[in-house]
């Protein structure tokens, strides 16, 4: 008879396949390589962004329980009951994503449950949130980084910043990357009216901190009709943010919305493009970015810490906020010609560097040795016991 395959349950995102988020995308990827390293792999989503019915993704079940979508309760609310689902699963390991979420670190730990938490990012960062929410996204992180047996940050400074702050260890492990084959088919790009090598792409979330207005201003400067353009997302709770975007794109010609994308069409859009730009004033680890690397993509990217963890060369990048800079990357990067060999050595780095079957080996193995006891964290009435 074989051994019985420990139980991971994954909590604390929207849910997936093919929903919006770079949290999302990692659970996406990662869950099912769980599953070809020995264990069975649950994961609990939001009853709200599912479909009807839901079916197990490559393996791995995916358990809707229902929030209220509100941006400020759901994803705390969801937590709260998806750590007694998990208990009731009989977990043998509850993982919880991001920060906010992991402020139910210590119910779960009080319910008997070994818990490894991921930080995708400091979430306070975002302009989204209030001075109330960015409190209790703090306390999340505190109780996520104390209350823990193992923890991860996808990012360098992150894993540094935590362990320095809490006293803690904590495991740098990178979002990934899928490295695919271009596709031959333009279907996204005749829907938008688009043709290859025509176009500026940006994708992300339409989120304060992805800077879309910024590119749009810096497009509005190149005077060039021969450009477009393209801004793949769209926002969960649409807000006055999302109109000021709208209206933007609306008075600059060559602006096209394309919307949520995903499968063929976003890889149609990646594929294709000119010129990949992230304006963005927070990362935790930039998944879109590595996308656009691992299609051979140019890249312009803001000078956060988290981009320039990617490592790439000092002239793509620019300074924050700087539209003037931002525009002036954006003609010298359209000005030089499209290099194959430069191309490939992008896809051959961010293969190598950023490969799904390595940040699954390396989680594997933390939670193998949080199973067998180590890194043992202590119980919230142990508070001040050594780690």
């Amino acid at each position: 008879m074989s051994a019985r395959r420990p139980k991971i349950v994954l909590l604390g995102f929207r849910g997936f396949p093919n929903v919006q988020g770079g949290v999302e995308k990692h659970v996406e990827s990662l869950a099912p390589l769980l599953l070809e390293r020995g264990f069975e792999v649950e994961a609990i989503g939001r009853r709200p962004y599912l479909p009807d019915p839901v079916t197990p993704y490559r393996g791995v079940r995916i358990i809707p329980v229902w929030t209220h979508r509100q941006k400020s309760l759901e994803a705390i609310l969801h937590t709260f009951l998806g750590v007694f689902v998990a208990r009731w699963r009989g977990a043998d390991l509850l993982h919880i994503h991001a920060i906010g979420p992991a402020l139910m670190t210590p119910l779960a730990r009080l319910l008997g449950l070994r818990v490894v938490v991921t930080h995708h990012g400091y979430d306070y960062d975002r302009g989204k949130w209030n001075r109330f929410a960015k409190a209790v996204l703090r306390a999340g992180e505190s109780a996520g980084m104390r209350f823990a047996n193992g923890r991860i940050a996808v990012s360098r400074d992150v894993a540094r910043a935590m362990a320095e702050r809490h006293g803690v260890p904590v495991r740098f492990v990178p979002n990934g990357v899928d490295v695919r084959q271009k596709p031959a088919t333009k279907t996204a790009l005749e829907r938008f009216g688009l043709s290859a090598g025509g176009y500026i792409l940006t994708v992300g979330r339409l989120v304060p901190e992805k800077r879309q207005l910024d590119l749009i201003a810096a497009f509005a400067r190149l005077g060039r009709p021969d450009v477009k353009l393209v801004i793949v997302g769209s926002s969960d709770h649409p807000d006055d943010y999302v109109r000021q975007v709208e209206a933007s794109a609306a008075a600059v010609p060559g602006v096209v919305m394309a919307g949520f994308q995903t499968g063929t069409a976003l890889g149609e859009l990646f594929a294709h493009a000119r010129l990949f730009v992230l304006p963005s004033s927070h990362e935790g680890m930039p998944i879109a970015l590595l996308e656009a690397l691992g299609y051979g993509l140019p890249v312009l990217a803001s000078d956060i810490v988290a981009n320039r963890e990617v490592g790439l060369a000092g002239e793509d990048y620019f300074p924050l906020g700087d539209v003037a800079a931002l525009a002036d990357g954006l003609r010298r990067k359209l000005a030089e010609p499209p290099d194959p060999t430069e191309a490939a050595a992008r896809i051959a780095a961010v293969g190598r560097d950023y490969a799904w079957d390595s940040v699954a080996d390396e989680t594997a193995a933390l939670y193998r040795e949080v199973l067998a006891g180590r890194r043992e964290a202590p119980a919230p009435e142990q508070v001040g016991a050594a780690d």
